[in-house]
């Protein structure tokens, strides 16, 4: 389905020349993406009805996935998220921006920040928000209208969310920059906290969000979205009396046999094209697989994942900018479920849909789920030896030496990132941008499992710890580990365990220790575990710094106090 542009030289001039959306954004009729220039949807020619005010609410979905410098794209959002991690290890000269983030070496002028990108979101949303109440009646349901008002709530929201975490104090932008104008101050982060906590309650109670979205409709946010983020913002804030009851509600009327939300029985169905958009899915960004290469953001119809691109193995056309850290490899082996004669694999299941390696090295079996780009499976393509040595160039400012328990005892071994690979794609060239079936993968933002781990965390922090272990042995059933029962003063350690293996490679790990420890402990924790550039960490890298553009052109701006 091809997304048509109107052309009107007169908004195409301004701000954003000739762009466009890609059409999966989410899948629909061609009209319903229909898109004018995003950022000045305000003139007479505009909101005349439902087509017009959905095109808007696209253009605000946008930013948060562009393929390449989008806030979830490779440069510089996702791979700068999993860089500042003790779970990833940085290749050296891959991507100086990405290094100096990794060792905490960065500064104002670091990198394409997706600062700005957060910000032209929250532009198309206020610009939604202002003028969906022109639409005439005869063009738009009131349920249509009131359903695309909180969906703008919801994408302002969750891009505030992004910036107030990694930035602190930003300027509090509640109107189009047409009523406020460019000059502005940051606002405190108490105040911005507050107005998240506002546009999702009443995006919530309102009630006009869906539980459930079409087929024609996925990718736009459903009530559950809206409801998880709130429960972020929450215990970001460590506010976990606010977020337990909502995580339990949610649980309670969404969670089990014949209701919207189930954990994959299969951990690794969560990061293949063959089950987008699936029962455990919350929020999840659409990408294509149609078309040439694509390596802009909104310059076509045709965005797809670069992801694949940018961790795969260099032998299947990928660039390896990471590797697993030897941490992460040491915490999924920690527990193992047996011989692997008498289970189907001898560790975490997640770890066969996380990592590379051999698993016979270590007394496990090697079948069609766990013997990835091996001569045995896939056609032939690759043994684990071929894609350590074609990585050999990239590791060669140094790797992490893995040690693992063996057959033989403890022993070192290789190992390297799978998840976002596209090792399910028979073709040598599986991880390259030309790859039309790696490129369509979605992007999971908001998972349930996240969800139950969430409420693992607030009721271990409330002293519930009958709840907590429930939630955690939802996850560890999932991963084919053996129930257990953990003492209310071993309830975080295993939530923190749990974390960093659902996630791994995702982002996660640093926001988690962030909101955990204290500055000297995580530094500690870092120092432990061997993360490159642990001794650089400073309180001030808690945040990233508000980036020079920024400052240069918004003269009411003024640096984060930290990095003053």
């Amino acid at each position: 389905m091809k997304l048509h542009i109107e052309k009107n030289k007169s908004r195409a001039i301004r701000l954003l020349t000739g762009i466009c959306l890609s059409a999966t954004l989410w899948a629909c009729s061609d009209s319903f993406l229909d898109l004018k220039d995003p950022n000045n949807f305000g003139d007479d020619k505009f909101w005349r009805n439902k087509a017009d005010a959905e095109s808007g609410l696209a253009a605000a979905y946008s930013p948060i996935k562009f393929q390449m410098n989008g806030y979830y794209g490779a440069f510089d959002g996702w791979l700068n998220l999993n860089s500042r991690g003790d779970d990833i290890f940085t290749i050296l000269n891959e991507e100086a921006s990405m290094w100096d983030i990794a060792t905490f070496q960065n500064s104002a002028t670091t990198g394409n920040d997706p600062y700005g990108q957060l910000y032209t979101g929250i532009q198309r949303a206020n610009v939604v928000l202002k003028y969906i109440d022109q639409v005439p009646e005869a063009g738009i349901s009131a349920a249509d209208r009131n359903m695309i008002r909180d969906e703008a709530l919801v994408l302002r929201a969750y891009q505030y969310f992004l910036l107030v975490n990694n930035y602190g104090q930003v300027p509090l932008r509640l109107k189009p920059s047409s009523d406020e104008g460019q000059l502005m101050p940051k606002a405190d982060e108490a105040t911005i906290w507050a107005q998240i906590e506002t546009d999702l309650q009443a995006a919530i109670n309102d009630g006009n969000l869906p539980v459930a979205r079409s087929s024609s409709e996925k990718g736009r946010l459903e009530q559950g979205a809206a409801i998880t983020i709130l429960a972020k913002v929450y215990e970001a804030q460590h506010k976990y009396e606010a977020a337990k009851p909502l995580l339990q509600n949610f649980i309670a009327d969404n969670y089990g046999p014949g209701k919207r939300y189930q954990l994959m029985d299969n951990f690794a169905d969560n990061f293949t094209p063959t089950h987008k958009n699936n029962a455990e899915s919350v929020f999840e960004l659409q990408y294509s697989s149609d078309g040439d290469l694509t390596w802009g953001n909104e310059d076509g119809t045709k965005m797809g994942n670069s992801i694949p691109q940018f961790v795969g193995p260099a032998i299947s056309g990928g660039w390896a900018k990471l590797m697993p850290s030897a941490f992460a490899v040491s915490e999924f082996a920690k527990e193992t479920r047996g011989s692997s004669a008498q289970v189907d694999s001898k560790y975490d299941k997640r770890m066969y849909a996380s990592l590379f390696f051999t698993p016979s090295d270590y007394g496990d079996w090697v079948s069609a789920d766990n013997g990835w780009y091996s001569p045995q499976f896939y056609g032939g393509l690759y043994s684990m030896q071929d894609l350590w040595d074609g990585n050999s160039s990239k590791m060669a400012g140094g790797a992490p030496t893995y040690t693992v328990s063996g057959a033989n005892g403890a022993m070192n071994g290789q190992f390297l990132l799978k998840k976002y690979t596209a090792y399910w794609v028979n073709s040598k060239s599986a991880d390259s941008m030309g790859n039309k079936e790696g490129k369509s993968n979605n992007l999971r933002i908001l998972r349930f499992d996240e969800v139950l781990l969430m409420y693992a965390e607030a009721c271990a922090q409330t002293n519930d710890a009958a709840q907590a272990n429930w939630a955690l042995n939802e996850i560890r059933h999932r991963a084919g580990l053996p129930e257990k029962t953990f003492a209310a003063a071993d309830l975080m350690a295993e939530v923190e365990h749990q974390c960093l293996l659902e996630f791994f490679g995702e982002g996660h790990r640093f926001d988690d220790l962030r909101r955990w420890y204290s500055v000297n402990k995580i530094q500690l924790i870092f120092k432990d575990n061997e993360k490159q550039g642990a001794s650089n960490f400073q309180r001030k890298h808690l945040y990233y710094p508000i980036p020079s553009g920024e400052l240069n052109n918004n003269k009411a701006m003024t640096q984060n106090d930290l990095w003053q």
